[in-house]
């Protein structure tokens, strides 16, 4: 059978593309790359050197809960931002907080209503200032959401992480 190698894009539907464009070039810092010669507004961004994200402008509607999770290497200045620009949204999953793994984890809204989660390596060290803001949980903590429904594959070792996996 063949297998899945790597996540190539996302494609988040964006309903302002200038405003949107704006957002993930000098908020999230990516680079712009050329798209193809499409009939509709359509922006691709590098996230690193495999992988991009696809902005399309259409009127659709966004998910309130679906999301896409793009990891930093500082937490700290991605959290001040998002803050200052009334980005981080806590209603679909909770506050930022530290996950069982150690990683830091926060949801924001881009202009057009996407969820977009931020995370960073467990190493990766917080401000105390953060820690203590109103926004961020101070232990540990899982969102929950009181439905009781535990299917799937969980386990208290999971992580976001898993290339050192056997």
């Amino acid at each position: 059978m063949a297998k899945i190698k790597y996540l190539n894009h996302v494609t988040l539907i964006v309903d302002d593309f200038e405003k949107a464009c704006v957002f993930y070039e000098k908020e999230l810092g990516l680079e712009p790359l050329p798209s193809f010669q499409f009939d509709y507004p359509a922006a691709f961004y590098k996230l690193n050197e495999s992988q991009q994200i696809h902005l399309s402008e259409w009127k659709d509607d966004a998910s309130y809960r679906g999301h896409v999770c793009l990891e930093v290497d500082d937490f700290n200045p991605f959290f001040y931002r998002m803050k200052e620009l009334g980005a981080i949204d806590t209603s679909p999953w909770g506050k930022c907080r530290r996950l069982p793994d150690g990683s830091a984890q926060m949801f924001v809204r881009d202009p057009a209503q996407n969820l977009i989660e931020i995370v960073c390596r467990p190493d990766v060290p917080l401000d105390k200032a953060i820690e203590e803001d109103e926004l961020f949980e101070t232990h540990k903590n899982m969102y929950i959401s009181d439905r009781e429904d535990k299917r799937g594959l969980q386990s208290d070792a999971a992580s976001l992480y898993h290339e050192n996996e056997n």
